[in-house]
């Protein structure tokens, strides 16, 4: 019913208004008496072979929501309804920040894509962490955190940092986002001996909490074999908990839409299909040039069960969604978790 009846509608309108609206539509519907609970029996799989046991943590399935849906925290709760395993959060800066200037998102219907450059636009720390108070626990929630378009090079860590410790009590696991294509300055965040320098400061103060969490680093599909060499290297290095491959693709190689609109849409980071098969050859890269050293997060292109099980199978020990979510709906997620059982995954 989405596919045919309820995407058509949407997708005539601003994406990023629909994303709003959606988002109004979600969380008031669920306040109806029995709606969550006829969600929860539509879409979830519940199922103890689907449970997961990565970075120490236990997720009831592999198939989580990747940052950038819920940015600001505010649909976690609701959003579980749909079967997820875990839910990402953020990109989450210290400042609130309007990000980049409107229009900034955009589809790319004829190659199930989207093209973004938003900005890390959010409503800042003491705001997500509001919205993590109202946590229900019903699953597993990460915090993707970022810097401020306005800081500094030398502040960077910083940021990053204020985040951390903030956060650091209200999600099970963090994500250090170095590689979005759409914030400005983010050449430094890409150097080798800066990351070191970013990871070990993360690390340090993780280290002061009586439990620490998990660390991972979202890494883009752009990378070359040396880089992914030296990514490998740096979470030795480092003690990373995992690494998500991949983050938005700068590339437009193959693409089906007009060079005409691409050309009129501009720069920002792509995603859906289109970079499905580019994802899928960094994770299975990082998995077997590492001997499988470290847990790795699928994210890119997955519009189909199919689509997971190639990312599981390449060597990604959970599998997130975004665009796939937005072109496919909620039965993404149940289809997902179906395929892995009947695989035995």
């Amino acid at each position: 019913m989405y596919k045919s009846l309820v995407r058509p509608i949407l997708f005539k309108y601003d994406p990023e208004g629909v994303h709003h609206f959606t988002f109004k539509m979600i969380r008031t519907v669920s306040k109806l008496p029995f709606v969550s609970g006829i969600f929860r029996s539509i879409y979830q799989v519940k199922d103890s072979k689907l449970e997961r046991e990565v970075f120490g943590l236990k997720f009831k399935n592999p198939v989580g929501l990747a940052a950038g849906f819920d940015k600001n925290a505010v649909l976690y709760n609701e959003l579980a309804n749909f079967g997820f395993g875990f839910i990402e959060i953020g990109t989450v800066t210290p400042k609130a920040q309007e990000g980049n200037p409107k229009k900034r998102l955009f589809r790319l219907k004829e190659d199930s894509g989207i093209i973004n450059r938003m900005g890390f636009n959010n409503e800042g720390l003491e705001s997500a962490i509001a919205q993590l108070k109202k946590n229900k626990g019903k699953l597993i929630i990460g915090g993707n955190i970022g810097k401020n378009t306005d800081t500094a090079p030398e502040d960077y860590t910083r940021d990053y940092l204020t985040c951390f410790n903030a956060l650091h009590p209200y999600v099970d696991y963090f994500v250090l986002n170095v590689s979005c294509p759409n914030v400005g300055s983010h050449a430094k965040l890409n150097d080798k001996e800066y990351l070191e320098e970013l990871i070990g400061a993360v690390q340090k103060a993780n280290m002061t909490f009586s439990k620490p969490k998990p660390i991972v680093l979202k890494i883009a599909p752009d990378l070359n074999t040396i880089q992914l060499d030296e990514i490998i290297e740096l979470v030795k290095v480092t003690k990373l908990d995992g690494v998500i491959a991949s983050n938005t693709s700068t590339s437009r190689e193959g693409l089906k839409t007009s060079k005409e609109r691409l050309e009129t849409i501009g720069n920002g980071g792509l995603s859906g299909l289109p970079i499905k098969n580019k994802s899928t050859e960094v994770i299975r890269y990082l998995s077997e040039k590492s001997n499988k050293a470290f847990p790795i997060i699928g994210v890119g292109g997955i519009h189909s069960a199919n689509d997971a099980v190639e990312k599981l199978e390449a060597g990604a020990s959970l599998v997130q969604v975004y665009t796939g979510f937005i072109y496919e709906g909620p039965k993404l997620i149940k289809a997902i978790n179906k395929k892995v059982l009947q695989k035995g995954l």
